[in-house]
């Protein structure tokens, strides 16, 4: 990956993250889908758009964007090999000739300025070593007039997955999960943090709303606890205990899914975003 500047974030979705996250994709997307519309309306992508997917994983948006825009063509950035090799097989089991992906760190692509009319992304701008960096790249990306959109989460406090780890207080070295840091999930949970990053990359326009979808995240409290102690958070937290402690910590997250569950089994949990826009200036 040439030019790579956020190495630290490069080395965990190339190693057990990002080997997870392309494993488990439709998991992953049956955890978020329901933001992806949204997502997708508040960009505006339509007709001949290029869209530009930043930190686009295994393709979910960058696929449904060039479903959008048969005219026009999806192109998805990421740092994680694992993640992109899955991206580009559903693109072609898929037959979406108009969609293409790069292996690159948004600080530093080389992007065509001016080459895309919206800029897109689902989870994947929390991660930036340097934010300011990072959307100024793509704001000189995005041709005069063009439009970013994206989500990302609100306060840990109003994401039921995270009250969900929370319930392990107890047992795991939960401490400040959830606390606010960059880069990280929630280095952007504050709208006042948001809107003076994006002013600084010399966004305008800037909106931001408060979006809530649910997720399923298992059939059945059982499978759903599994898969929340196999993400990257959950297993860091296992491996700072020992066996015992983990099997009581199964038990107890189980327990408390076990709330969560629907009529037809699996396990509901909602989650609390914003959905931002902000448009590149006509005159630059």
């Amino acid at each position: 990956m040439p030019d790579i500047v956020n190495t630290e974030q490069a080395q965990a979705w190339n190693g057990p993250e990002g080997a997870h996250w392309a494993r488990n994709q439709d998991r992953w997307n049956a955890v978020n889908e329901g933001f992806d519309e949204p997502l997708l309306d508040a960009a505006g992508i339509a007709g001949e758009h290029r869209t530009l997917d930043l930190g686009c994983g295994s393709g979910q948006t960058t696929r449904l964007a060039a479903l959008r825009t048969p005219g026009g063509h999806a192109f998805g950035l990421d740092l994680s090999g694992p993640m992109l090799a899955e991206a580009r097989a559903r693109a072609d089991r898929e037959g979406i000739a108009n969609v293409s992906f790069s292996q690159g760190d948004a600080q530093t692509h080389p992007f065509e300025a001016g080459a895309f009319d919206a800029a897109i992304s689902r989870y994947g701008v929390m991660f930036f070593a340097d934010p300011v960096a990072a959307f100024a790249n793509v704001g000189r990306a995005l041709r005069p007039g063009g439009r970013l959109a994206f989500v990302c989460p609100a306060d840990a406090t109003l994401n039921e997955w995270v009250a969900a780890v929370a319930s392990l207080r107890d047992l795991l070295p939960v401490g400040d999960f959830g606390r606010p840091g960059l880069p990280g999930m929630f280095s952007l949970a504050s709208p006042d943090h948001i809107r003076d990053v994006l002013t600084t990359a010399r966004f305008t326009g800037i909106t931001i709303d408060r979006a809530q979808a649910y997720g399923t995240w298992g059939h059945g409290a059982e499978d759903a606890a599994e898969f929340l102690l196999g993400t990257g958070p959950g297993r860091h937290l296992l491996e700072q205990t020992d066996a015992t402690a983990r099997a009581r910590a199964r038990r107890v997250l189980t327990n408390h899914l076990r709330d969560h569950e629907t009529a037809d089994g699996t396990v509901r949990l909602r989650s609390t975003s914003w959905l931002v826009t902000a448009d590149r200036p006509a005159d630059r």
